[in-house]
């Protein structure tokens, strides 16, 4: 969700990022990884290019790919959403790489991500911590 004015009809100025959710981190790991759908209601591009929590100590775009029978993750430099389009975000496809948490990150909690464009423009988003 949206930290702004993004209520039912209200209008938005910025992305969007529903569904989201981050999956807990496991006991004695270092990352996790975030889902959604980010979407560009607005009149003009969106290309993001640099992703942030104060939960983490890293946040990256990733996309898995299966190449000659072998599953990878590669990190991806930008997201460019278009007006009106989304890009959604799931298990064995493109995803947020949260490395490096601050503290416990479990289920029940919340936690902020901050997607900044090429222009500079940051929005966070507070997205829930769900054992899916």
């Amino acid at each position: 969700m949206f930290l702004g004015a993004c209520g039912p009809g209200a209008e938005t100025s910025g992305p969007v990022f529903e569904q989201a959710w981050v999956r807990p981190v496991p006991t004695g790991m270092k990352m996790t990884a975030g889902f959604g759908t980010v979407s560009n209601p607005g009149k003009e591009a969106i290309v993001f290019n640099s992703f942030s929590s104060p939960s983490f100590g890293e946040v990256s775009l990733h996309r898995t790919e299966k190449l000659v029978g072998v599953t990878r993750m590669r990190e991806v430099d930008e997201l460019r959403l278009e007006p009106g389009d989304s890009a959604l975000l799931e298990p064995g496809g493109f995803h947020l790489m949260l490395m490096k948490p601050n503290s416990e990150v479990e289920a029940g909690q919340t936690v902020t991500i901050v997607m900044t464009t090429d222009d500079g423009r940051s929005f966070p988003f507070d997205v829930p911590v769900e054992g899916r």
